[in-house]
């Protein structure tokens, strides 16, 4: 049934206690229940290459799931038991799917972001035990054989790599060609190195072993990662049908097509995208391994989304950034409803793709650490731009104040903490780490349920529908993408000339945001930003935590223990940002105070100094997240 307002969701629960829905245990009921019923729909498409007639391999439901128990087979005599973890170090591919779902029927899954770094991916793989890596094999263009090698030989764990060699997905004379110009790795490890489709196909198509039919732990994903040892969350089968399960009740059927540009080894397109697939029997369309990032899909996706007959499409704001760039030049008439996540959507760009496409985005809240879904906008009914929308059914969300001695919830649009009790909240085991699950739960004894503290600042309005104002923690958020800034005031602090550093995220037209960074210098230091932004870059592991703007400051902002004060750097940084974007736009008009609004979070107060249009004015600064108001 279609969500339409919180009483829609309220009516699904009061219907029957979720345990008594009948949902599927384990992921293996759930897709073997769907191949039962729809054997012969297509359930999941991979293209190597981006353009509407380029080859694709579609599997039907059937297909899938006997490969999957193939795959599954493969990993059990590879020693993989219930409490042992493959690791994927994998760009999107059928094979990507495949493991993803055979990984969590024969033990825990662990999809590990290919972009990071080797040392990243092998505290990874120490850190969860690894002993079975899936990999690609050398591939051109392609660095992620290399840096799966590298990790491996600081993983002593891991026992077998088995690869997936994306050349069988090209046609000649392309394929013909692969052979000859293919990296060579050149990295000894002590791993056994295995094909991965050949080593599959000796395998029956039936489960060679017994499900277990009980509620465990089957995959592991990586929080961050941009320093150090990245946080990982344990995922029950009871979070990650949950998942599927809203997929399936609330959004998708076995009739609809669904193209997701978006990475599997992150929550939002294997928990509830391909998850819904699996509960609903729907087709999901994964162009390219990069997904957005690949050649040519920006500009082939309307396209693509003729081909396939998409249904809904899955995003993210920097991509649809990117599709506003270029014109809608395809039949997009079977597209319902556009899906947004992992960041905050600025309301020009929300109006600017409405205006093009016909088509409604619904924005939506989720976090590793819940297995994701945590709340939307409704599909169907009332959308508040600027908010994450309304709780999902069996999905209770409350706003509380921890910053006195005595816990209080708080009331109607008041800000506090945004704490999530729901099926996919692993309760008191939420990372792997024990250390790192103090102080993350609130126990609710009024409701009889523990509430996952999310670390995000927001309220709830009158009609239930959930706003973030911002972040108790400390992340940067950059196109989706958690940065910890840690890692930018550890590089600048090992500066001799630093005293003090503190990072932040910068509001972005294009990313949501990006990092920059605030020092004050030792007395006597002498060092010029340009020097500063020199030595960040050789310090700090990640391109993407980069900062983009570095200033000396004559003393950071600080607390009474002497800690740098982010929000007044980040009154800043809005500042700043939106009275350059005002001035390079000729719009006489600037920012003359940033405030703590207690509904909007921090929010820009703009004053004219000319003559000019208001309009002007709300399209430029309505490409930002950051909310902003007139001056008085």
């Amino acid at each position: 049934m279609p969500m339409t307002s919180l009483a829609d969701n309220l009516a699904i629960e009061n219907e029957m206690p979720y345990e008594e829905r009948g949902v599927p245990v384990t992921v293996y009921q759930m897709i073997k229940e769907t191949a039962e019923k729809f054997p012969a729909h297509n359930a999941l498409t991979f293209q190597l290459m981006s353009g509407p007639d380029d080859k694709a391999e579609t599997y039907t439901w059937s297909e899938l799931f006997d490969k999957t128990c193939q795959a599954a087979n493969l990993f059990r005599s590879l020693g993989i038991g219930e409490e042992d973890v493959v690791a994927l170090v994998l760009p999107n591919s059928n094979e990507t799917a495949v493991a993803t779902v055979a990984g969590m029927i024969a033990g825990i899954v662990n999809p590990i972001n290919p972009l990071l770094e080797p040392e990243q991916i092998g505290a990874i793989l120490r850190e969860t035990k690894a002993k079975v890596v899936v990999t690609l094999k050398s591939f051109p263009s392609s660095d992620v054989a290399q840096k799966t090698a590298e990790a491996v030989k600081h993983a002593p764990g891991v026992h077998t790599i088995l690869e997936v060699d994306l050349n069988r997905y090209l046609t000649p004379p392309k394929s013909w060609i692969v052979p000859f110009i293919r990296p060579k790795n050149g990295i000894n490890h002590h791993a056994d190195v295995k094909d991965f489709l050949a080593e599959m196909k000796r395998q029956p198509k039936t489960l060679s072993f017994e499900d277990s039919g009980r509620d465990r732990v089957a995959a592991y994903f990586h929080t961050g990662g941009t320093t150090g040892m990245p946080k990982v969350a344990q995922h029950k089968y009871s979070g990650i049908v949950y998942n599927g399960w809203i997929g399936h009740q609330l959004l998708f059927t076995e009739d609809d097509n669904v193209i997701c540009p978006l990475p599997l080894f992150h929550v939002f397109a294997c928990h509830v995208i391909f998850m819904a697939m699996l509960k609903s029997g729907a087709h999901v369309v994964f162009p390219t391994p990069s997904g957005y990032r690949g050649e040519g899909v920006f500009d082939n996706f309307w396209k693509l989304c003729e081909r396939w007959k998409i249904t809904f499409i899955i995003t993210v704001p920097t991509a649809i950034s990117a599709l506003m760039q270029r014109p809608v030049d395809a039949d997009i008439s079977t597209v319902k409803t556009s899906f947004s996540g992992s960041a905050p959507l600025p309301q020009e760009l929300f109006n600017r793709f409405e205006k093009a496409t016909g088509v409604t985005i619904v924005e939506g809240y989720g976090l590793t650490e819940a297995t994701c879904l945590v709340s939307c906008n409704p599909v169907a009914g009332e959308k508040k731009i600027g908010s994450v929308g309304i709780p999902f059914p069996y999905t209770d969300v409350r706003i509380f104040d921890h910053t006195t001695k005595e816990l209080r919830e708080c009331g109607v649009d008041e800000v506090g903490e945004i704490c999530v009790s729901n099926p996919g909240v692993n309760a008191h085991s939420t990372y792997t780490e024990e250390v790192k699950n103090r102080d993350l739960y609130h126990e609710g004894h009024e409701t009889n349920r523990v509430y996952l503290r999310t670390g995000d600042l927001g309220r709830i309005d009158e009609d239930g529908y959930v706003w973030i104002t911002g972040r108790a923690k400390d992340l940067i958020i950059r196109g989706g993408h958690n940065i910890d800034p840690a890692e930018i005031e550890e590089a600048l602090l090992s500066h001799q000339a630093v005293a003090f550093a503190g990072a932040i995220g910068q509001p972005d037209a294009h990313s949501g945001e990006i990092p920059c960074a605030y020092v004050e210098l030792v007395g006597g230091g002498d060092v010029t930003t340009d020097e500063l932004m020199e030595h960040a870059r050789k310090h700090i592991h990640e391109r993407a935590a980069f900062p983009k703007h570095i200033e000396i400051l004559d003393e950071l902002p600080k607390t009474a223990v002497g800690k740098v004060f982010k929000p007044d750097l980040r009154k800043s940084a809005i500042r700043r940002i939106y009275n350059e974007a005002l001035s390079e736009a000729g719009l006489p008009a600037e920012v003359v105070e940033v405030v703590d609004d207690k509904k909007r979070g921090l929010t820009a107060k703009v004053k004219k100094t000319g003559e000019v249009d208001d309009m002007a004015i709300t399209s430029l600064l309505g490409k930002f997240t950051r909310p902003w108001d007139w001056a008085e």
